[in-house]
């Protein structure tokens, strides 16, 4: 009762922005913008306007996370494992070189922008991995300032924002194949929400590619966080050379915090959809329903967005950010089009 009490304005105004980015884009014909990408960028510009924005807050939020990772398990109902398996093969040996570019160029330009390695770090694994999700992670294992938290997802957010829109555009115009986009859009856009918004803009065959592709990147963020927890215990213990071994404990990192086991739920769904048991009609419905509550996620995050709060990031993050993320895209296509796929 308290969770409905304090969630349901944020879920319903979610909601609302939904159905009517929906009746925009076809009253106006917008075939360049799909739902999910006009609902972000509307909720942005209404963001500044929301009045008591604290009251939406909960429920912005739990839309933006919960309900978007509810949308990608459906999504499993329409996907088999034979696609899997063909885009797996190819996003994995992608995977490798971006996440090399993403970790050893953001140290490298951190060291040339004179910045502290800790907000490199979370800029790169944001980039590299799965935007904010990934930036959460790591944060408390290197025991990062909030600032530097801020800063990160700033970084990588309107990058994101900008390949949402440019990311389809610059895909028909390379003539790009569904697999071919749907692998790039995948390993190159950050947030999990961002590459939805941009793959489903391309096709619904890229979007379900992307997804997978973006499934099994975000699966990194294990080995990447123990890593990151190694890292930093090392340094520490190095920062603090003559102090006895026992004042500084291990710094534990649980699994179960940073496992996304919704990946699990989601690979259940291509289970039950390759047993052949779920009728047609009920897939067809449910991924339909699974595009709208991606919709709807869009639009939360767009409401929850703020250009102020980005502002006051400072330009060496945003550089930094968008050096990377770019950096990460052009990696990506060069891999591609040495494994034949573009």
């Amino acid at each position: 009762m308290n969770f409905m009490k304090s969630s349901a304005k944020g879920i319903l105004l979610a909601l609302l922005l939904a159905l009517l980015s929906y009746g925009l884009t076809n009253f106006l014909d917008l075939h360049f913008l799909s739902p999910g990408v006009f609902a972000l960028l509307l909720g942005m510009v209404l963001n500044p306007y929301l009045k008591n924005p604290a009251s939406f807050s909960s429920g912005l939020t739990f839309t933006s996370k919960k309900i978007l990772k509810f949308a990608i398990v459906l999504m499993g109902l329409g996907l088999s494992f034979t696609q899997i398996f063909a885009v797996g093969k190819f996003s994995l040996v992608v995977m490798i070189f971006t996440l090399t570019a993403a970790f050893l160029g953001g140290y490298l330009l951190g060291k040339l922008l004179k910045m502290p390695w800790k907000l490199t770090s979370l800029i790169s694994a944001g980039t590299g991995i799965c935007g904010g999700s990934a930036i959460a992670a790591i944060a408390p294992v290197i025991e990062a300032k909030d600032e530097h938290v801020a800063y990160g997802i700033s970084a990588t957010f309107i990058f994101d924002v900008l390949m949402v829109i440019l990311f389809p555009l610059m895909g028909r115009a390379l003539l790009l194949s569904d697999l071919g986009f749907g692998l790039w859009a995948g390993t190159a856009v950050n947030d999990t929400s961002s590459v939805v918004a941009a793959a489903y803009a391309f096709s619904d065959a890229a979007g379900q590619f992307a997804v997978i592709v973006k499934l099994t990147r975000t699966l990194s963020i294990v080995p990447v966080v123990l890593i990151f927890s190694f890292l930093h215990e090392r340094m520490e213990r190095k920062n603090l050379e003559g102090t006895s071994s026992s004042s500084l404990g291990r710094k534990k990192v649980d699994l179960r915090k940073i496992f996304p086991f919704f990946i699990l739920f989601f690979l259940f769904m291509v289970a039950l959809k390759s047993t052949g048991w779920v009728p047609a009609s009920v897939t067809e419905t449910l991924t339909s329903l699974s595009k709208f509550l991606m919709v709807m996620s869009l639009g939360s995050i767009g409401l929850k967005t703020s250009f102020k709060k980005m502002r006051q990031a400072g330009l060496k993050p945003l550089l930094h950010g968008f050096l990377i993320s770019t950096l990460v895209v052009v990696v990506s296509l060069l891999v591609q089009q040495f494994l034949g796929q573009i």
